[in-house]
């Protein structure tokens, strides 16, 4: 691996290394007011949430790497003590990044970007009338980190409320559908994310059941030549193994009867196309059908 030391190299130059390594990042749509009322309208890509209970949303108007200047949603966070932030998605992804655009200070990117101003309901900042999701937040605390260009502004704010179009919100009411979410991120330089399609997967979460964990699985799993450190976490989050009965009665399963036959042989690839078999069903998400492929290995003592 090549070894960057910041202090080595330009802020610029370490400033893109960053932005390409830590991504995807998600984007706040941020509408703000100054005191005379003048809207503002920008997207911050260094953001996220840290906690619901106070709901808390952080985003950093960071300092200018190129002239070390501030920006306008800072000013006006600072100055009001408010701002809506709003989810972007594909929809309006070119109208947010035109609002990026630096206009001079008074300079509406509402009607620059032609997207449509709607009054809140517990801040002055106007929300975005085409996002998905919207947040309207207090301020409770902007803390800046150094004072030369490409220094974070840390803008700590407590969501206050929240809208939600009707039409991504899921079947049961209660969570977001992220297939009608089609939310956007940043990624370095130009490019963008779109999480749509094959970039969508499910993954069970390790929280209710304690999973064996890699470590407890057998060594002929282990040290898999087929198996990847993913699969091997898959099998390594299950709490409980099939029975030795219901891996014998896996045996008979046509599939797999059919590669031993077919390799009887060849062991080694018998063996090689077992662990394909089980890889074929992990990325099925039949995981106990891999644990029994698997472990039939293990009562011809491959252990």
């Amino acid at each position: 691996m090549r070894t960057f030391d910041p202090k080595e190299i330009s802020t610029g130059e370490f400033h893109s290394l960053m932005l390409g390594a830590i991504a995807p990042r998600p984007i706040a749509f941020a509408s703000t007011v100054d005191k005379e009322g003048n809207v503002n309208l920008s997207p911050f890509s260094f953001f996220n949430c840290f906690g619901s209970n106070p709901p808390i949303l952080i985003f950093s108007p960071a300092r200018r790497v190129r002239d070390n200047t501030g920006k306008h949603t800072l000013d006006n966070v600072l100055e009001t003590g408010e701002v809506v932030i709003n989810i972007g998605n594909y929809a309006i992804v070119e109208q947010m990044s035109l609002a990026s655009t630096e206009y001079d200070k008074g300079v509406d990117e509402f009607v620059k970007s032609g997207l449509t101003p709607v009054a809140s309901t517990m801040v002055k900042p106007p929300r975005v009338a085409e996002t998905p999701a919207a947040f309207e937040c207090k301020v409770l605390e902007v803390k800046p980190i150094g004072d030369k260009g490409g220094a974070a502004n840390l803008v700590i704010c407590e969501a206050v409320l929240l809208h939600v179009q009707e039409e991504v919100i899921g079947a049961d009411g209660k969570t977001i559908d992220p297939f009608k979410l089609d939310a956007v991120a940043r990624l370095g330089g130009n490019w963008y994310l779109r999480a749509q399609g094959d970039c969508l997967f499910e993954l069970p979460k390790p929280l209710q059941n304690q999973g064996i964990g890699i470590d407890q699985l057998p060594v002929h799993i282990r040290q898999s030549p087929v198996l990847t450190g993913n699969n091997l976490a898959r099998l390594g989050n299950t709490s409980s193994l099939p029975t030795q009965e219901e891996v014998q009665a896996f045996t008979k399963d046509p599939l797999y009867a059919y590669l031993l036959h077919k390799h009887q042989n060849n062991p080694p690839e018998a063996e090689r196309q077992i662990h394909l078999l089980a890889q074929q069903f992990l990325e099925e998400g039949r995981v106990t059908e891999a644990w029994k492929a698997l472990l039939t290995l293990s009562s011809k003592g491959n252990s």
